[in-house]
């Protein structure tokens, strides 16, 4: 039973990562191409690179060779800590948000991730994304995190061997997040947009009258997760914070 599970979201995984993917060659092997990674969200407990699925658990990263989707091969497991929650991939880093804090790995050699860095806060649930210079942190209390903290927190990632906090604010109840070009996306009591051009200081400049759980940009849609359903939004591409526009409602 739980091989047939693990082959399950293995196939769902690498079938959302060919939906949400950055490949830049096409592949007819049955597997993930060798260079796409998987578009998950802020909240995703599984990332996609070229040929390996990463998942994560209560306190493990679980590495799996995934050439052939129909028999995929675990090749390692690393402990990273306790309580972590999510994995975000960027490029040859894995980010793992726990409720104590944001852990960064190197991924470059894909069977065995290796420990850079971290950064510790108080406890409390944690989605993190990031981009070449900056990490994101989302904190949120809820009756199984913890502290009745609700905060962003950013790091400036230029040394991923040292993170460093640049800035701090209180939201309502933030859950998962996301980055389009200078902008920062965040799922809180409403859908806030952040411009976040100086990183050190994001200015609020809208806000949309909606509750989801995570949001993924890819190819000029939005996609926002809410209880039941899976919301799409488009925009002009001039002014993104006050042209987005939901057009349309997947229900579930």
């Amino acid at each position: 039973m739980k091989k047939k599970f693990l082959k399950f979201s293995i196939v769902l995984a690498a079938c959302f990562s060919l939906t949400f993917c950055g490949s830049d060659n096409s592949s007819d092997t049955g597997g993930p191409n060798s260079e796409g990674s998987g578009k998950g969200g802020s909240m995703a407990v599984f990332a996609i690179k070229g040929n390996y699925l990463y998942t994560v658990d209560n306190q493990d990263l679980h590495v799996f060779q995934i050439s052939n989707t129909n028999d995929p091969v675990k090749v390692n497991d690393v402990t990273i800590g306790r309580d972590i929650e999510t994995i975000y991939s960027l490029g040859d880093l894995m980010f793992m948000g726990s409720r104590n804090g944001m852990f960064i790995y190197d991924v470059s050699n894909p069977e065995n991730p290796k420990y850079l860095s971290q950064a510790e806060h108080f406890t409390a649930c944690d989605p993190v994304v990031a981009n070449e210079g900056y990490a994101y942190v989302t904190l949120h209390s809820n009756t199984g995190c913890g502290n009745n903290l609700n905060t962003l927190m950013v790091y400036d990632i230029a040394d991923v061997k040292n993170p460093q906090l640049i800035h701090q604010r209180n939201l309502t109840y933030p859950r998962g997040l996301a980055i389009h070009e200078n902008y920062l996306i965040i799922c809180d009591d409403e859908l806030k947009i952040f411009d976040a051009t100086n990183p050190a200081e994001p200015v609020l400049v809208k806000s949309v009258n909606h509750k989801f759980k995570d949001v993924v940009i890819y190819n000029d849609i939005m996609y926002a997760f809410g209880e039941q359903k899976v919301t799409q939004f488009k925009w002009n591409a001039a002014d993104f914070p006050n042209t987005l526009t939901a057009i349309s409602d997947i229900t579930y």
